[in-house]
């Protein structure tokens, strides 16, 4: 049975479970609990599962609010999108040396621009802006595409519901969200089961 992995932000771990749960009989979905927050975190949490864990088949991951933050004091965004690219580019070249099948889940939409508190429990702030997440996702778009990786459009997926299936934070999804999401999830692993 295939092993696939769930790396992403608290978009990730509000799908994870129920990923999981649909497809029981047909792979082994595992994932880290923890938050995989912004690129290099990302890099690095993926190093220690390639390190301690049995063979990956394949990898399902995001990021994006984490490395679009501006965070006060700081003054620019944590991950400029150059750095951004940079650290996407490392993810996909370790877990394909890993003969791991990369898959990339774009950031989804902000349907008001706003600030508050994310779920990790560290109090971390977030600022979020629907064009910031237009200008990540277009980028992560070319270094996909240039690695032919696919690309899992939960971004367009969103755009179709009221607030973009957000909760009332305006940054995390609802319950409806998180089922969608799911139900992409899955349909797009299978592809590659």
């Amino acid at each position: 049975m295939k092993r696939v992995l769930l790396m992403g932000d608290s978009i990730r771990i509000g799908y994870q479970n129920e990923v999981k749960e649909l497809l029981k009989n047909e792979c082994e979905v595992v994932f880290w609990d923890d938050n995989s927050r912004f690129i290099q975190y990302h890099y690095w949490q993926l190093n220690q599962i390639f390190r301690h864990s049995p063979a990956i088949d394949i990898v399902h991951f995001n990021s994006g609010y984490w490395d679009m933050n501006i965070e006060s004091p700081m003054k620019e965004a944590l991950n400029p999108i150059d750095e951004y690219c940079y650290g996407l580019e490392k993810v996909i070249k370790l877990i394909q040396s890993q003969k791991a099948i990369p898959i990339f889940a774009n950031t989804v939409p902000i349907y008001r621009d706003g600030q508050g508190i994310d779920n990790t429990g560290i109090q971390a702030s977030f600022t979020y802006k629907n064009e910031w997440v237009l200008s990540y996702n277009k980028a992560a778009e070319k270094v996909m595409k240039a690695h032919n990786i696919f690309i899992n459009d939960l971004y367009s997926l969103l755009l179709k519901g009221d607030n973009y299936f957000k909760c009332p934070d305006g940054l995390h999804l609802s319950e409806e969200g998180n089922h969608l999401c799911a139900l992409q999830v899955v349909s797009t692993i299978r592809r590659y089961l």
